[in-house]
């Protein structure tokens, strides 16, 4: 079957998988309870914002990377990828988050790949307390272990990340339900434009900058209430 792998990439991006997602906004709570993202326009937004200015130069263009990498075997490159990712991370609640969900992940999927020469690598490297295991990088090595063409587990990835942050919104703001499969439908097109410029993302605007998302999720350390660990 050409789409043989159609299976293993939906269970990789399952925003399902129990690895603690839904218990992350990523900043998203700090803007709701400051009365920036407040209705369905604002959520569309934050959420089309979010995509575009920093998930695409970030924790996207590190994924594709990380994938490049595996695919070549390259163990000194994932390592320096996921110092990479930890130094951009300021936030440290974001920070953490990350290496959560990421270690989890490698958790999951280890299971099924474990005779694979970069999972084991990085097995011992988790033993020896020497990576950070952060999300992006894990998801980017399991996807070219399980062979996945690498757009296909963009363009998940992204689907992932946007409807993590449209569950957040209805959430938090609270929007209807419907609200929120507007917000989600709308971002299809955008999804996979998405999915294709990170495939030729050029290098030296990874990392790119968003210093208003960042103060957010500082502030989300300090919020006298909160839903959300980040």
């Amino acid at each position: 079957m050409q789409e043989s792998f159609l299976g293993r990439l939906l269970h990789l991006a399952d925003p399902a998988l129990p690895i603690g997602g839904y218990t992350h906004s990523n900043g998203l709570e700090t803007y709701v309870q400051n009365g920036m993202v407040c209705d369905k326009i604002s959520a569309d937004q934050y959420i089309r914002h979010n995509l575009w200015y920093n998930i695409k130069y970030n924790d996207a263009a590190l994924m594709k990377l990380a994938y490049d990498a595996t695919v070549l075997g390259d163990i000194k490159e994932l390592i320096a990828l996921d110092q990479e990712c930890n130094a951009l991370k300021g936030p440290m609640e974001i920070r953490q988050g990350s290496q959560k969900l990421g270690l989890r992940l490698y958790k999951i999927f280890s299971r099924y790949s474990g005779e694979h020469t970069v999972v084991q690598q990085w097995e011992q490297l988790i033993k020896a307390k020497e990576t950070y295991n952060h999300y992006c990088i894990v998801y980017g090595v399991f996807a070219a272990v399980m062979q996945i063409p690498l757009v296909e587990a963009m363009h998940a990835y992204y689907y992932n990340a946007a409807i993590g942050m449209v569950t957040n919104a209805v959430k938090l703001v609270p929007l209807g339900q419907l609200d929120g499969q507007d917000i989600l439908y709308y971002l299809h097109d955008d999804l996979l434009k998405l999915s294709e410029e990170s495939l030729v993302m050029d290098r030296n605007l990874v990392g790119l900058c968003n210093i208003g998302f960042d103060i957010r999720c500082m502030q989300h350390e300090r919020l006298y209430s909160r839903l959300y660990l980040s």
